[in-house]
C-alpha cells in the first residue's frame, strides 16, 4: 500500500510541475478546474475502504475533493432522507438494492457522456502534463451486463431504460455450519440439496431435553422473528423451486404457478412455504426450531445451532464473538435436478447520485472510477466483500474467506419488494406465522393475502 501511495505522491508532484496547474490551459478548463468537494455517504464501511481509491481519483483530478461519512445503518435512511428534504444531502450515496425504485425521484441518472478536465501529456522531446477538457462515454448498458453479475443490470436499469447506481459489490446467501456438531453426528459432508438427506442431517443434529424443548437446533429455518433474514431464505427456496416473485418489476406474482407446471398440480411458491415452515412445526420429522429460540446468528455463535444461512459480511461477527468455534462456510443447497440449476439470492449495496447535487458530472464519474476493477480490487481487500464485477470471480472464488459467497455472484437474483421494504418483510412475516397455526387448506389463502399486501407496496 504504501509503494502505491508513494507512486501517486510523485506523479501529483510531476503533474503540478510539468504545468498541470493552469499553465496553458484555457479558460474553459480553468472554470471547470475551480475547486469542489463531493460528499459520500454509506453505512458499514470505514474511510480507510476508500482511502487508495480517492487518492487515485485526487490524482487525476486534483481539484475535486471527497469527503466520506459513515453513518450507523438505523439513522441512516432518516439522516438521507432529512438532509435531501433541507437541501443538504450527500451528493454520492449508498442505497441498498431494493431501495432503489423508491429513491427513483431523488437520484440523478447516468450520463451518456460526462466532460470534464482531464490530464493530457502534450510534446513528444519535452512532455508537459495539462489539463483538457474531454468528453468521455460512460458506461453503456451493454457493458454494464458483460462487466457485471446479472443482478446488478436487473436491479439498477430502471424502466425509463437509464441506470440509476453501480455497486461496489454483490453479497451471496450461503450455509454456515458447525464442523464440530457435524462431525458428532457423523455427517462427514455438508448437503448439497434440499432433499431427504439433508432432512435426515438435521434430524440427527437437533436434540431436545425431557421437557421436548430444543437444545441444539440443526438448522434455522421455519421461523421469523428470529431467523436473521427469513424472509430472503424463504424467497430464495420459493425461486429455487419455480416461483416467479414478480412478473414485469410490477406484479407480485410469487404464488402463481409458471406456465410450465400448470397442468402438474404443482404449486411451486406453497410447496416452498410448506418446506420452509415444516422446520418449525413440532409434528413433522424435521422439527428444528421454534419461536422460544435464541437469535439464529446468537444460537450459531453459542455452538448449539448446526446449520444457519447468512451473508459474508457476518463472518467477522462470528471470528470476533466466538474465536474458537470450528465452523466453515458453504454454498447454498440447490433442488437437485437435471439439468442442474443453480439459484442464489444477492443482498448487496448500490452508489448513486442525488439528483440535488449540484456536480453530478464529477459524482458520476467517481462512482464509474470507483467500480471499475482496477480500483474496486483495493476496498474489496480491504472489506473482505464478494466482487460484483464478473472479471473478478474466477480470482476471488479461491480465497479462504469469501470464496462461496463470489462463487455464487453469476447466478444470484433478487426481487423488488416495493416503496416499503419493511411492510412487505413484516407481510412475509405474517405469512410465515400464519400457516405455522393454520391448517394446509388455508395456506394458499394465506399467501395470496401476503401477495396483496406486498403488491400495496409496489402501487
Amino acid at each position: 500500500m504504501s509503494k502505491k501511495i508513494t507512486v501517486l505522491f510523485l506523479l501529483t508532484v510531476f503533474l503540478i510541475t510539468s504545468g498541470f496547474g493552469c499553465k496553458g490551459v484555457d479558460q474553459e478548463t480553468q472554470q471547470a478546474m475551480q475547486p469542489i468537494t463531493l460528499t459520500f455517504w454509506s453505512v458499514y464501511d470505514d474511510a480507510d475502504a476508500f482511502q487508495d481509491i480517492i487518492t487515485k481519483y485526487k490524482a487525476i483530478h486534483p481539484y475535486i475533493t471527497i469527503e466520506y461519512r459513515k453513518f450507523r445503518y438505523e439513522e441512516y435512511e432518516t439522516e438521507i432522507l432529512n438532509a435531501m428534504a433541507e437541501d443538504r444531502g450527500p451528493d454520492v450515496f449508498s442505497i441498498h438494492n431494493t431501495w432503489l425504485k423508491k429513491y427513483q425521484s431523488k437520484l440523478a441518472f447516468l450520463p451518456a457522456t460526462i466532460t470534464l478536465p482531464y490530464p493530457v501529456v502534450q510534446g513528444t522531446i519535452q512532455k508537459t502534463v495539462v489539463q483538457q477538457m474531454r468528453t468521455i462515454n460512460s458506461l453503456s448498458l451493454t457493458e454494464l451486463k458483460n462487466n457485471f453479475v446479472d443482478v446488478v443490470a436487473n436491479d439498477v436499469v430502471l424502466e425509463d431504460g437509464n441506470i440509476y447506481g453501480l455497486p461496489l459489490s454483490v453479497d451471496t446467501l450461503a450455509m454456515y455450519y458447525n464442523r464440530d456438531l457435524l462431525n458428532n453426528a457423523g455427517i462427514s459432508l455438508v448437503p448439497a440439496y434440499w432433499n431427504k438427506e439433508f432432512l435426515q442431517d438435521v434430524k440427527k443434529l437437533t436434540r431436545q431435553n425431557e421437557e421436548k424443548e430444543i437444545i441444539q437446533s440443526g438448522v434455522a429455518l421455519g421461523g421469523s422473528d428470529n431467523i436473521n433474514r427469513f424472509s430472503d431464505i424463504l424467497s430464495v427456496l420459493m425461486m429455487q423451486n419455480g416461483a416467479v416473485m414478480m412478473s414485469d418489476n410490477k406484479h407480485v406474482t410469487f404464488n402463481a404457478i409458471p406456465s410450465s407446471m400448470k397442468d402438474s398440480g404443482y404449486n411451486p411458491g406453497l410447496e416452498a412455504l410448506h418446506f420452509y415452515t415444516d422446520f418449525a412445526n413440532p409434528t413433522k420429522e424435521s422439527y428444528a426450531w421454534n419461536s422460544t429460540l435464541a437469535n439464529s446468528l446468537e444460537m450459531f455463535i453459542s455452538g448449539n445451532l448446526a446449520i444457519m444461512f447468512s451473508y459474508s459480511y457476518d463472518l467477522n461477527t462470528i471470528k470476533t464473538q466466538a474465536p474458537k468455534l470450528n465452523f466453515g462456510v458453504a454454498k447454498l443447497p440447490q433442488i437437485e435436478g437435471t439439468p442442474p440449476t443453480n439459484i442464489n439470492f444477492a443482498n448487496y449495496w448500490i452508489e448513486s447520485v442525488s439528483k440535488k447535487s449540484a456536480h453530478q458530472n464529477e459524482a458520476w464519474d467517481f462512482i464509474q472510477f470507483m467500480t471499475k476493477a482496477e480500483q474496486v480490487k483495493s476496498y474489496l481487500d480491504i472489506t473482505k466483500k464478494p466482487t460484483a464485477l464478473r472479471s473478478l470471480v474466477g480470482e476471488q472464488r479461491n480465497d479462504n474467506q469469501i470464496g462461496v459467497f463470489a462463487d455464487q455472484v453469476l447466478t444470484a437474483r433478487s426481487w423488488y419488494k416495493g416503496i416499503n421494504a419493511p411492510a412487505a418483510e413484516n407481510a412475509i412475516q405474517e405469512m410465515v406465522n400464519a400457516t405455522l397455526i393454520s391448517a394446509n387448506d388455508k395456506i394458499q389463502n394465506i399467501i395470496d393475502t401476503t401477495a396483496a399486501k406486498v403488491q400495496q407496496t409496489i402501487n
